[in-house]
């Protein structure tokens, strides 16, 4: 483990040092697991950082500028958070960097954008700050916001949403389009139900979970029998497979939603489930 910290350190530094002495980058921020203090980094972490540079592009473009850092393996550039790009690079030994590269006048905005926040406000350190840029900037520092239930209207367009997405997958699925129907229930609704996990927790625990977002140590906050069952709900590629994992998505959903709705107080819309619920399975009858 000494070792390993260690080795992630010594990249990181030498990546500091090579950032420093261009004249082209600006600002360099840590954030994520390595700059936070709940949930902290372990062997398996990456370094997240945004870089601020006068022209980013060449960042985004080019490779060559990482053999300054160590012997890259694999890089690839992909879009991240607030619809920017990062690069993501895997150096020898498995360590990952996932730099973010912005123009010099957008870190403010960047900053303060709702899924950027949320990050920053658990750990941020600032590694590179030439032009004092982050001293003019006020951070989203500070306790995690408080938890906001949903509203009727937002609960009620969730739990629509998933009924909606139950009948879509189950038509793609005895059309014989098996990856869209498969990418449907094991993400896309997934998604949904990982949101409503989150309220279910709020909802019926007296404790103050921390839900993190996207799912994020699901394994620690999520009731234990939503846990127990989830693994039942996700599906290999194979219509049988995936028939099942649909119905067992069917029971664990409209159970966490329905013990949702009865600690908020909330009207569930129990006739549009039944008649999608029955209609699906009617429709997957013929799938063996």
């Amino acid at each position: 483990m000494t070792q390993t910290s260690t080795s992630v350190l010594e990249l990181l530094n030498r990546f500091v040092l090579w950032a420093e002495d261009q004249a082209d980058i600006r600002t360099v921020l840590m954030i994520g697991s390595r700059a936070r203090v709940d949930y902290p980094a372990d062997q398996w972490s990456d370094i997240d950082l945004i870089l601020s540079a006068q022209n980013p592009q060449p960042y985004l473009e080019y490779t060559e500028w990482l053999k300054n850092i160590g012997h890259v393996w694999v890089t690839h550039v992909e879009p991240s958070l607030a619809g920017v790009s990062e690069r993501r690079v895997l150096f020898e030994d498995g360590f990952d960097f996932d730099l973010i590269f912005i123009p010099e006048n957008m870190m403010s905005r960047l900053l303060q954008h709702e899924e950027v926040a949320r990050i920053v406000r658990r750990g941020v350190r600032i590694l590179v700050d030439k032009d004092r840029i982050m001293s003019r900037i006020t951070l989203p520092l500070g306790a995690r916001p408080s938890y906001e239930p949903p509203t009727q209207a937002q609960f009620t367009n969730l739990v629509n949403d998933f009924w909606y997405h139950t009948a879509w997958t189950a038509k793609k699925l005895r059309r014989g389009e098996l990856w869209t129907a498969l990418m449907s229930n094991n993400s896309y609704m997934k998604d949904l139900l990982v949101r409503m996990l989150e309220w279910h927790t709020h909802a019926v625990s007296s404790e103050n979970y921390d839900t993190w977002y996207a799912g994020r140590f699901v394994e620690q906050w999520a009731a234990l029998p939503a846990l127990e069952q989830l693994g039942e709900a996700f599906a290999h590629y194979d219509p049988t497979d995936l028939k099942r994992a649909l119905l067992s998505s069917i029971d664990l959903f409209r159970r966490v939603a329905t013990e949702t709705a009865a600690q908020l107080t909330y009207t569930y819309p129990y006739e549009g489930d039944t008649d999608v619920s029955q209609w699906v399975e009617a429709l997957l009858e013929e799938v063996e």
